[in-house]
């Protein structure tokens, strides 16, 4: 009878702790609501607010004894750790290169070098717009940087030509997001690297003998499905102008001075591109390139003087500040999280589905575009996908599919209504807003043919691994009965061989 009050006492106790403890996770899910909640309604910069949330949320958390105090010590070696990537280091020469192509006239000088090239199209300006996008985009780094070059130089232009406000902002805002998914774009690679530490963290909790995701294999599994995204763009853009009655008119032809500078400039950035896809180059050698050509070109063309040098140099300084603050914010955000073992919680929640790899995934890809309503790329990956991806990758061992996967969904996720990234942005960045209702009636093909391709990624993993020779290695399964085999009478024979 004792024992057996013992044992009872001892389960109720274990039973109050387990509540106890989700109690004190579900404070963290308090945190993250707040969190969305102060950046959808307060208007206030999205670091600030994680700043501050994090801020509130420890104090209570350690004046409650949820939180021990000193795991927020760490945060300065965490954060000085971070700022030692070399992405991250790359990250101020990306915003110099996007400073550089938002006001200097060299996207309105490609744009009018590629209408010219199809200008028997009857939608040549549209085409081209989409042309410099997948162009300068992944060198732009955002989705909200892609917009401000756009409708800054290339918008103006398609209403000149006759294109329709209604098709311009469709266009501009399609175009704004590929910079998520044609590598190797800066979203690109620091998701790359966030699905190494999740692929880690992951293979340390399950002890799988398993090669570990890294960056290279996120750029060559995005690299098929973001030139089907390219390619599906452009088709919707020649579709829909075939049902246009009217032909869009082409500008005076571009002077040779201008077709130099578009060459010039065009195979340079492919060329850079190439470079970091293949392995050729690393990021911040990209970057610097990148900068000192489009330097050079601005300045052998007159096209910098002092005062712009200023406002470019204010722009990168502005812009890096800003992602670097995000980041530390979204660093001290999930370090409380996991204060509150929020972590584990979220990780308990998946793994219940753990037995339905599908289905696990199809829900974590459904969250991550709810997210992306109110996120951009960067705040996803540094906030969202540390918390979601290592229990996803415990049961998806192919880490590269999943993050080709994520950059399709959030692609589409910023096109989506009533509150995608990219159409909320248009409505404030664009001379001529357009109303939702129109923008949908453009949109529908777009998200038609995107939902066709993650399905087809999703139902075919294979697409992804078209241009990764090392298929086998990353998948993370094991070998099959004739490899065992192989590798048994090699490991025999070699034991036999005279010494």
């Amino acid at each position: 009878m004792a024992d057996g009050a013992g044992h009872g006492v001892a389960g109720l106790a274990g039973c109050d702790g387990r509540r106890g403890h989700s109690v004190v996770s579900a404070l963290g899910l308090a945190m993250f609501a707040l969190a969305l909640a102060g950046i959808v309604l307060s208007g206030l910069p999205v670091y600030a607010v994680l700043l501050a949330v994090s801020a509130v949320f420890a104090a209570l958390g350690v004046a409650l004894g949820s939180v021990d105090a000193s795991l927020l010590t760490a945060l300065p070696f965490r954060i000085v750790g971070l700022l030692e990537h070399d992405l991250l280091q790359a990250l101020p020469l990306y915003a110099f290169i996007g400073a550089l192509l938002n006001r200097l006239p060299l996207a309105h000088t490609l744009h009018r070098v590629g209408t010219h090239l199809v200008r028997r199209s009857r939608v040549a300006p549209r085409l081209s717009a989409i042309g410099v996008a997948a162009l300068l985009a992944p060198m732009n780094g955002s989705v909200g940087a892609s917009l401000h070059m756009l409708s800054r130089s290339v918008a103006p232009a398609m209403r000149r030509a006759g294109t329709s406000a209604q098709e311009t902002a469709a266009t501009v805002c399609v175009a704004s997001t590929l910079g998520v998914v044609i590598p190797p774009s800066l979203v690109l690679l620091l998701l790359g690297d966030a699905m190494m530490r999740a692929h880690t963290e992951a293979v340390n909790a399950t002890h799988a003998a398993v090669r570990i995701v890294n960056t290279q294999d996120v750029v060559r599994a995005a690299f098929v499905p973001g030139v089907l995204v390219l390619l599906a763009t452009l088709a919707v853009c020649w579709w829909r102008g075939r049902a246009s009655t009217a032909r869009e008119s082409i500008q005076d032809a571009p002077t040779l001075q201008e077709r130099w500078t578009g060459a010039i400039v065009t195979a340079a950035i492919l060329a850079l591109l190439a470079g970091v896809a293949v392995g050729w180059l690393y990021a911040v050698e990209a970057a610097a390139t990148g900068g000192v050509v489009l330097l050079v070109v601005s300045v052998l063309r007159r096209q910098l003087p002092g005062s712009l040098l200023r406002m470019v140099l204010s722009d990168t300084m502005a812009l890096t500040g800003a992602l670097f603050a995000l980041l530390v914010a979204a660093t001290t955000f999930s370090l409380v999280l996991r204060g509150f073992g929020t972590d584990r919680l979220i990780t308990d929640a998946l793994q219940s589905l753990a037995t339905h790899p599908t289905a696990l995934l199809l829900s974590v890809l459904g969250g991550m575009a709810l997210c992306s309503f109110v996120l951009d790329a960067f705040e996803m990956i540094f906030l969202v996908i540390p918390l979601v991806m290592p229990p996803v990758l415990m049961s998806v061992g192919d880490a590269a599919w999943v993050a080709a996967l994520v950059l399709l969904v959030l692609q589409l996720g910023f096109l989506l209504p009533p509150v995608g990234y990219a159409l909320v942005m248009s409505r404030s960045v664009l001379a001529e807003p357009v109303g939702m209702k129109a923008l949908m009636r453009s949109l529908w093909p777009q998200w038609l043919a995107q939902a066709l391709l993650i399905a087809a990624v999703l139902a075919w993993p294979s697409i992804t691994r078209l241009t990764r020779p090392d298929e086998h290695a990353l998948s993370g399964g094991a070998p099959d009965a004739a490899e065992i085999e192989r590798r048994m009478e090699e490991a025999i024979k070699a034991q036999q061989a005279p010494q």
